[in-house]
């Protein structure tokens, strides 16, 4: 059902919004690092928007946090149906090294519905491009089904 629900110009040039939900930093790097020309992620027709309201989307590093919590939950609903979420590095796919900490709710999925995630610490530019393009062949029906984790498909 999802698929029917997916434009094609969400398949063909998906446009991205980048949420740092409490983390070091470093995945966030790594998700700039795979615009530039050296890894140009441009290339599948990738776009990184300033506004969730544009997004297809949403691109998450680090853990939730309770200071981040209502924030990634406004982000994600200012976004227009379908809207998709990646959790990228370790920290946004289980907490990371602040899975226990006090104010640290978890994951992404502890929050948010995730589609797709790219594990790391921190995940390498080709490993998020990778991530990316197999969900992006996911949305078009390329790829073959992947092992499930929590109600949502892990890529």
């Amino acid at each position: 059902m999802l698929e029917k629900l997916v434009k094609r110009s969400q398949v063909s040039s998906p446009w991205l919004v980048h949420f740092n939900s409490g983390a070091c930093n470093a995945c966030d790097i790594e998700v700039v690092d795979t615009l530039t020309p050296r890894f140009d992620l441009e290339r599948f027709g990738v776009l990184l928007k300033a506004t969730p309201r544009h997004a297809d989307i949403l691109v998450c590093t680090g853990p939730v946090t309770r200071q981040t919590k209502d924030r990634l939950i406004r982000i994600y609903r200012q976004m227009p149906a379908p809207r998709f979420v990646v959790a990228v590095g370790s920290c946004a796919c289980t907490g990371g090294v602040f899975h226990g900490c006090y104010c640290v709710y978890g994951g992404v999925d502890a929050v948010i519905p995730v589609d797709a995630y790219i594990p790391g610490c921190p995940a390498r530019p080709d490993a998020i491009i990778d991530g990316v393009v197999k969900l992006l062949a996911k949305l078009r029906g390329d790829a073959p089904p992947c092992a499930a984790k929590n109600s949502r498909e892990a890529i």
